[in-house]
Order: C-alpha cells, then sequence, then structure tokens
C-alpha cells in the first residue's frame, strides 16, 4: 500500500517552526518536523527505497518546505533530488539556490491559507509531470443528504421544511432534476413523528402503467398471470411512515384517478381484492414538469393537482445561488472522504470558477464533478487548469514545472536510446531493442547519425541540434502544419508546440 504524501518541515527555530505547523494543521495536511541533520538520511531512506524497478519519484514526500539560513550541505541536498519540489520560506539570503529550478516557491510572511494551498498544488502538479509519471485513484459515487447553503433560497427551503415536518399535511415538492427533491423529502420524514417507521420511494416515471397499481397497493393471489401469491403494495409497505412518489408528473391518467381516490378516502384495495384497507401514510410528491401547464395540456388531472399542492417546496437551481458552490463542495468532498477514503481539495481560483458555472445538472452534477477530480487527483489540490473545459470561467495562467538539467538530460538520453516517448506511447505500441533483431543491429542503427569524433562533444547540445532539426524537416514539410508534422514525428500535437515554444521555432513570414 503506497504511503501518503507529507510534507518535511526543516527548521532550527522553534517559533517559527511551530507557527508552520500550525498552519499546516489547519489545513489538514500531513507533515513531519525535523532539523537539517535528519533531513538527508530521511530522503536517502524514503526516496531511494525499493527494488531497482522503482524510480525514484516513486516516494512519500511531497515537498520540504525549508526555513531560516540554509547551509552548503543543505543547498547540495535540494540539488541531489532534482525529482522533490522544494518550497523555501523567511530565506534571507536566496543567492546559493539560483541553480536550484526544483526550488518552486516561497511562503511568504505572514503565512496564509491561499498561498498554501496554491503552493501545495504546485507540489502536486510537479509530481504529476515528472517524465513517465503515471498515476490514478479511483472513488466510487456517494449519495448526497444534506442540505447545505447559506443562500436565501435554501434558508427558506430549510424553514418550509421546519413548519411542515410535524403535521400530516401532503407536500408536493417543485425544482429541476439534480436540486435535490428527495434529500427535502427525507429531511421532512426524519424531523416529523413518522421518522421511526419507514420512508418508501417510488419513482412514478420508472415503473411501467400496467404495473404501478400492483407496486402501489399491492396484488391478492391469482389476480393476473404470475400472481402465485398475494404480495403488499409501497402503500402498505410505508404504513405509519412516509411514501415519497417522485416524478409525479409521469403517472398515467387511470392511475391518478385511484390515487385521488386514496387521498381522499384513505383507503384502497389490493389488485384483485376487495377488501378496504386503511392507509395511514403520509404522501410526498416531487416532480420537474410544471404540473400547471400540464393542466392545460390534459395531461395532468388539475383535482389531483391541488390534492398534492398542500404544501409547495421549490428546491432551487444551483446556478439561482452561486454563493453555495464552496459549502457545497465541501460537504460533497467530506462525504466522499468518510465513505470512500479519498478526497480532493480546490484552490480559491477554482472554487470561483466553479461559481460561475451555470449548473444544468445542478447539485447532482456537481457530485459528478467531484468523484471526476477524485479519480483524476485524488487528495490533491484543483486550480482552474485541471477543471474540464466547460467548467473554466476565468483566466489562470497554468503551473509549468521547471526541472533541473540533470533530470531533463537523463529523460532524454533514455528518449533517444530506447525509441520511446514517456509522454506520447503507451508502453505495448512503444519500438524496443527487440525491434532492432539483436542489440548490435539497435547499437549501429543508433549510431548511423554519425560517428563519435576523437575530441568528443557536447552530448546535450548535439541532442537538442537533432531535434531541431527533425521538428524544422517535420514542419517544413507540412508547410508548418502542426497536426501533420506532429503526426509525422508520432507525437501529439500540444508536445510538439512546446517543443516549437522551447526552441522558439516560427515559419519564417515572406
Amino acid at each position: 500500500m503506497q504511503e501518503q504524501k507529507h510534507i518535511i518541515v526543516v527548521d532550527s527555530d522553534d517559533a517559527r517552526r511551530g507557527h508552520v505547523e500550525t498552519v499546516l494543521s489547519f489545513v489538514g495536511e500531513h507533515y513531519h518536523a525535523m532539523d537539517e541533520g535528519r533531513l538527508s538520511a530521511y530522503l536517502l531512506d524514503k526516496v531511494t527505497t525499493g527494488s531497482a524497478a522503482k524510480t525514484r519519484e516513486n516516494h512519500s514526500v511531497l515537498t520540504v518546505i525549508l526555513c531560516g539560513r540554509l547551509s552548503p550541505e543543505l543547498v547540495q541536498t535540494i540539488q541531489q533530488y532534482p525529482a522533490i519540489p522544494f518550497v523555501i520560506h523567511d530565506v534571507l539570503d536566496q543567492q546559493p539556490l539560483t541553480s536550484c529550478v526544483n526550488i518552486i516557491g516561497e511562503l511568504k510572511k505572514p503565512l496564509n491559507y491561499a498561498q498554501l494551498t496554491e503552493l501545495i498544488h504546485h507540489c502536486h502538479q510537479y509530481h504529476n509531470k515528472l517524465p513517465s509519471k503515471q498515476g490514478k485513484n479511483k472513488a466510487p459515487s456517494a449519495l448526497f443528504r444534506s442540505l447545505v447553503g447559506v443562500s436565501e433560497a435554501m434558508n427558506q427551503v430549510r424553514f418550509l421544511i421546519e413548519q411542515v415536518a410535524d403535521t400530516n399535511a401532503t407536500v408536493l415538492v417543485l425544482g429541476e432534476s439534480g436540486t435535490g427533491k428527495e434529500v427535502v423529502a427525507r429531511n421532512i420524514h426524519d424531523l416529523s413523528e413518522r421518522s421511526g417507521a419507514a420512508f418508501v420511494p417510488v419513482n412514478c416515471g420508472a415503473i411501467p402503467g400496467d404495473l404501478l397499481e400492483s407496486e402501489l397497493f399491492g396484488h391478492e393471489k391469482g389476480a393476473f398471470t404470475g400472481a402465485i401469491s398475494a404480495r403488499k403494495g409501497r402503500f402498505e409497505l410505508a404504513e405509519g411512515g412516509t411514501l415519497f412518489l417522485d416524478e409525479i408528473g409521469d403517472m398515467p391518467q387511470p392511475m391518478q384517478v385511484k390515487l385521488l381516490r386514496v387521498l381522499q378516502e384513505r383507503t384502497f384495495e389490493r389488485v384483485g381484492g376487495s377488501k378496504s384497507i386503511k392507509a395511514d401514510v403520509r404522501i410526498i410528491a416531487a416532480t420537474h414538469q410544471q404540473l400547471e401547464g400540464m393542466i392545460k395540456t390534459g395531461d395532468f388531472r388539475e383535482d389531483l393537482f391541488y390534492r398534492l399542492n398542500v404544501f409547495p417546496i421549490e428546491t432551487p437551481a444551483l446556478r439561482e445561488r452561486q454563493e453555495d458552490v464552496p459549502l457545497l463542495l465541501q460537504e460533497l468532498v467530506k462525504r466522499f472522504e468518510q465513505e470512500q477514503g479519498h478526497s480532493v481539495r480546490f484552490t480559491d481560483q477554482a472554487i470561483e470558477s466553479l461559481q460561475q458555472h451555470p449548473w444544468s445538472g445542478n447539485v447532482r452534477e456537481l457530485s459528478n464533478l467531484i468523484e471526476r477530480m477524485i479519480i483524476m487527483y485524488g487528495d490533491q489540490v484543483v486550480n482552474v487548469s485541471e477543471l474540464p473545459a466547460k467548467y473554466r470561467h476565468i483566466e489562470v495562467e497554468e503551473y509549468q514545472p521547471e526541472y533541473p538539467e540533470e533530470l531533463q538530460e537523463r529523460e532524454a538520453i533514455n528518449e533517444l536510446f530506447s525509441g520511446f516517448d514517456y509522454e506520447e506511447e503507451d508502453e505495448s505500441t512503444a519500438p524496443g531493442i527487440e525491434s532492432f533483431g539483436s542489440f548490435e543491429a539497435f547499437e549501429q542503427e543508433a549510431s548511423t547519425d554519425g560517428v563519435l569524433p576523437a575530441e568528443g562533444l557536447n552530448l546535450k547540445e548535439h541532442l537538442a541540434e537533432l531535434e531541431v532539426s527533425l521538428v524544422t524537416q517535420a514542419l517544413e514539410r507540412h508547410d508548418w502544419v502542426v497536426a501533420r508534422a506532429a503526426e509525422l514525428l508520432g507525437m501529439r500535437r500540444t508536445t510538439l508546440v512546446e517543443k516549437m515554444r522551447k526552441y522558439q521555432l516560427q515559419k519564417d513570414s515572406d
């Protein structure tokens, strides 16, 4: 089982270290504090432990926060671990760190939640975008049960629930799909004197019309073909409790008449039976349809509507209460974490972007988005750039990690001689030595570009020149159409664009 990523705090000043620890505890980060003398041995154990097949990127250290004076030994440690992002705090002399590009940011004084979560997000992205880095987290769906929000619309819904819960009045819950109509019904039941009895939901739109009567009222033995025994219906199962009729607008006309009779007389008969059964049941109905419009078209009975519409409660659309999005995010993420063991967090900018989304699917859509983010970025911090495109409503510069030269050189050499692009191809399709028939044939093929000069060469510059040459040839061959050039080079268009930006390649203007 993979150890959870944590933060290391290195500081010899007890007061300053304690302040950093307090902030980390507040935001819920796992951390270890230690002095400079222990850091090297700790990293040696955490980063290099494992089989030879494991790379140094497979470790549990999220980042190291360095505070105060940095000794030459500590600077050497930073350079020794290029796959670890480092953060500095209250470091006066930063000159020795100019060559350490894995110092990804500085925690400025005073410490605050916004800058800390942003830097933690950068740390996760540093790990996520390392060459050949792959990670997946899965989390099943969760059911949202509570009413959350500080908006006036949600305050009104909670007020209405409190007012009607202790009565036996029939309630009609109206609202768009995904706004939590069943949540309202369950809260009414739970706050009522009937909470000790059953809450029985029925989706009237999911049951065929010819079976709905039997489903609601039950049937006697032999009432119809296949009725080999008597069976209780949902009204009897909900005795003393609450029957929730969801999507009441989809109920067929003949059933509307029979339901109206039950609401008027509080009695019913099983299908195929003649005995009247008393119905001590509280009815709560719900629909996303406009019942008054259906009455005009003859699709819904007016008398049934007024029987159901004793106490209407309208659940607001999420776009009408955008101030509730942060609280909903917090509540949904908390429930995913409790039920599934995985979590995700959002930067202030990501939350601001989500507040601007129209949410056609309402709270259900928001819950689905969080599940998707947990699958993709479990236990990380999500910024606007990680959200699906349709949820990006504000412009935020995407963080692009800069890696130490030795790390880039290592990957460039591996890519050149293995014929495998870690970011572009699947392992099952990548060419290997076996495709050349033998190692000798592979070695001969790899050296056809030239012979190593007697005086030697700068391998990094040689590889860069070779890459520039090949990329330029591909672009010129296809008249600088990036998509076609990328296909010729066997890479993604976005990767080719990055290489063009890196080498400042552009078509000469005539």
